[in-house]
């Protein structure tokens, strides 16, 4: 078993040939949120020309949808939408600059071929765990499409999130090669 290593979202992309897959990270620094409806808008705005509303340059996107915030908490429960209903807007936003992304389940070959090609990453975070996820969460902001509720995107800072290198940018796909199951954060 691979011993944990700590990394911050700001260096993931430039320390990912570092990583492979199986490996175990504790991720902190900055992650925004979006799910199906934020990517379908980032698709149009993309389409129509104009910038995001959020940095892709190295950032890392969490495929989740948290709850609202109870009482002293900067967030309710933050677990991972499943990740392959992102996969037709992955490889554009990868090709843009995107470091990571962050969900549960398989990705297509489409989106592997884009994280290889751009020296990213596809880290799995623990299904069904969102109460717990929460706790690595220190502040959450709506920064964009704040009428999507749950779905819209919301910048993050994490610490110590417990991740799983599930895609590396050497090819190794944990889900193709049988050990996702002996998978353990």
């Amino acid at each position: 078993m691979s011993e944990i290593r700590k990394v911050r979202s700001e260096e993931l992309k430039a320390v990912s040939g570092e990583l492979k897959c199986g490996d175990k990270i504790l991720l902190s620094g900055v992650v925004y949120t979006a799910r199906d409806a934020a990517h379908k808008r980032f698709n149009a705005l993309l389409d129509e020309g104009k910038e995001l509303p959020i940095p892709l340059k190295d950032a890392v996107i969490y495929y989740a949808g948290p709850t609202p915030a109870p009482e002293g908490k900067p967030i309710g429960s933050c677990g991972p939408t499943t990740s392959g209903r992102m996969d037709r807007f992955a490889p554009r936003l990868l090709d843009l600059g995107l470091g990571g992304m962050i969900g549960k389940g398989e990705r297509s070959q489409e989106v592997r071929d884009a994280v290889m090609r751009n020296g990213a990453v596809y880290l799995c975070a623990i299904g069904g765990a969102g109460a717990l996820a929460c706790n690595c969460i220190k502040s959450c902001e709506v920064v964009a499409f704040e009428e999507l509720g749950c779905e819209s995107v919301k910048k993050l800072y994490v610490e110590d999130f417990p991740l799983v290198v599930a895609d590396d940018c050497h090819g190794g796909d944990i889900f193709s090669d049988g050990r996702a199951k002996y998978c353990r954060v």
